[in-house]
């Protein structure tokens, strides 16, 4: 059982590495629980109610499904849930692709140290708060921009 305030993130990318390390950082934070990765679109759908995350955090650049089809699969399966998307390309198209996917919050991945932390808090107290929908234009423009 989560323990009141916990955020409980699953992760979603196809290179073990990156979410072991991404794992063990984000495991150090007295706010976020971990409750499941997967690396792929057809194990991620049945995690999302076996974990029931909070937050779902993935990498836009996975190689066999692609992270839009992660996208479409998550927006599909749990419309309301946020989603805050890692991409190695920080580029006006792909922060739009990502923005009309649904996304609640784009961080650049040469930005993570600085801010992912910071962006997965905001996600969820925006997303506690009940005012904004996952992807909702306050979401995104408060947790991506700058």
């Amino acid at each position: 059982m989560a323990r009141p305030g916990t955020i409980r993130l699953l992760l979603v990318d196809n290179q073990p590495v990156v979410c072991r390390g991404l794992r063990m950082w984000l495991a150090l934070e007295p706010d976020l629980d971990i409750v499941g990765e997967s690396d792929e679109c057809a194990d991620m759908v049945p995690l999302l109610d076996l974990a029931r995350p909070d937050i779902v955090l993935v990498d836009l650049e996975m190689t066999r499904s692609g992270g839009m089809t992660i996208l479409a699969a998550l927006r599909a399966a749990k419309p309301d849930l946020p989603v805050v998307v890692l991409s190695l390309h920080d580029d006006i198209e792909t922060r739009a692709r990502a923005r009309l996917a649904g996304v609640a919050a784009f961080v650049a991945k040469h930005d993570v140290a600085s801010r992912l932390l910071a962006t997965i808090r905001t996600v969820a107290r925006l997303h506690q708060c009940g005012g904004h929908s996952a992807g909702g234009p306050a979401t995104t423009q408060s947790a991506t921009n700058g």
